[in-house]
């Protein structure tokens, strides 16, 4: 009877771990639709002001983006790893962190500093690699004001020359089961890279090169909005994903527990027939 007790504790502790998960996997779908909308009507416009800023910058001769275009010789670099605040959403902030390692190390014999977003990357990245600022309250009020301010800070630090390259690295949303680990160049600002078809009709006021340096230090805070953004909806798609899965390996774990319960159970009532048919066998005899 005893084993009986140990594997009804152990359907009971099952079952409340399936209610945690259940909880939580519905919790991450309802905040997974918000999160998706917003990084769905923001893409077009993300990708149409750089399309834009690429199309004005294509027709300007020589350097047109100022100190943000400005390619150096790299010996000082910044990550911006993008993770989460909580666990529990699979490999979600492991990828970041291993894809993070791995840029580090690939700059060997360079100063590699991170500026962290999100608690998880941070707790761990930190023991091994100098964290310079870590932004994980940015979740709590999630905006674009409130991103600009370290968009600024990260170009201030470029502008400045504390580093000759910075790169963000985060889980780009696709859709609720993938999330793709993403790697982007942040500064300097990448060259433009074949013909770009621009329409010359227009006329320009204040000038092309003025609208190009207006539109730059947007684009940038747009470029980190739109990738905390993505990992936001990313984070969710992920829990919602990791617990769907925790709940069905809780139940298939408690039904064979069932199985084995009444398996158990059905041992210990024939041994109990058989001690009574075998008493009273004796008796008569």
């Amino acid at each position: 009877m005893a084993n009986l007790k140990e594997i009804r504790n152990r359907i009971t502790s099952i079952g409340s771990t399936m209610q945690i998960t259940s909880a939580m996997k519905m919790v991450s779908a309802a905040k997974l639709k918000k999160a998706q909308d917003a990084i769905t009507q923001m893409r077009p416009y993300a990708n149409k002001l750089t399309e834009l800023l690429q199309s004005l910058s294509a027709t300007l001769e020589g350097e047109v983006g100022g100190v943000y275009s400005e390619q150096k010789e790299i010996s000082k670099v910044l990550l911006v790893p993008i993770t989460s605040n909580r666990g529990l959403c699979g490999g979600f902030n492991s990828n970041v962190i291993k894809a993070t390692k791995n840029i580090a190390d690939n700059y060997k014999g360079k100063q590699v500093d991170l500026l962290t977003i999100g608690k998880k990357g941070n707790d761990i990245l930190a023991k091994n690699y100098t964290v310079i600022e870590n932004h994980s309250d940015i979740f709590d009020d999630l905006t674009f004001n409130n991103v600009a301010v370290i968009a600024e800070r990260i170009m201030s630090l470029f502008a400045e020359g504390e580093y000759d390259r910075v790169d963000l690295v985060y889980n780009r949303f696709k859709n609720a089961a993938t999330q793709i680990e993403t790697i982007e160049q942040f500064l300097p600002i990448e060259p433009i890279k074949g013909e770009i078809k621009v329409n010359t009709d227009y006329l320009f006021e204040p000038t092309k090169a003025e609208i190009v340096l207006e539109l730059i230090p947007k684009s940038l805070k747009t470029q980190l909005y739109k990738a905390i953004r993505d990992s936001f909806a990313s984070e969710h798609g992920a829990r919602m994903t990791a617990m769907h899965k925790a709940t069905d390996n809780a139940t298939e774990l408690r039904n064979d527990l069932l199985l084995k319960y009444n398996k158990a159970r059905q041992a210990a009532i024939t041994n109990e027939i058989l001690e009574i048919v075998g008493g009273a066998e004796a008796l008569n005899n």
